[in-house]
């Protein structure tokens, strides 16, 4: 007796089927990654933006503040006492404010903080379970 098993092939189907999902799945791997490579450029462009305007009003607020040390007064700067303070705008909803203490010569930077200028609102409603089926 010979020990001769028959062996079935593999239907042609069933590696057709298991193809076309390989593809499918690398396809949608593809497109998720082609998404999330896009989304990430938008935000670095944003954020490089962002760091831009910031120190553009950084730069206008150096100036300033050397000509205060000059001697001048430039517009747009209050005095109260010893305090000379300014604002220079980063963006439409950020400001540079600047304070700065005037002692004879010396000259103290009291502020130097980027703000909102968009008043902040509390959300009113907190959907927390109240422990109760519906």
């Amino acid at each position: 007796m010979s020990d001769r098993r028959s062996v079935y092939p593999a239907p042609v189907g069933a590696s057709a089927l298991l193809t076309i999902f390989a593809v499918l799945c690398l396809t949608v791997f593809a497109l998720l990654s082609l998404s999330t490579v896009r989304a990430n450029g938008r935000l670095s462009d944003r954020a490089a933006q962002a760091v831009n305007d910031y120190y553009a009003a950084d730069c206008r607020a150096q100036e300033i503040l050397a000509r205060l040390r000059a001697g001048q007064k430039p517009e747009g700067v209050s005095r109260a006492g010893n305090i000379c303070s300014y604002t220079c705008p980063i963006s439409d909803s950020r400001t540079l404010v600047v304070e700065v203490a005037v002692d004879g010569s010396d000259f103290h930077i009291l502020r130097w903080q980027a703000v909102s200028t968009q008043p902040w609102q509390a959300e009113e409603d907190l959907p927390v379970w109240d422990g109760e089926d519906k």
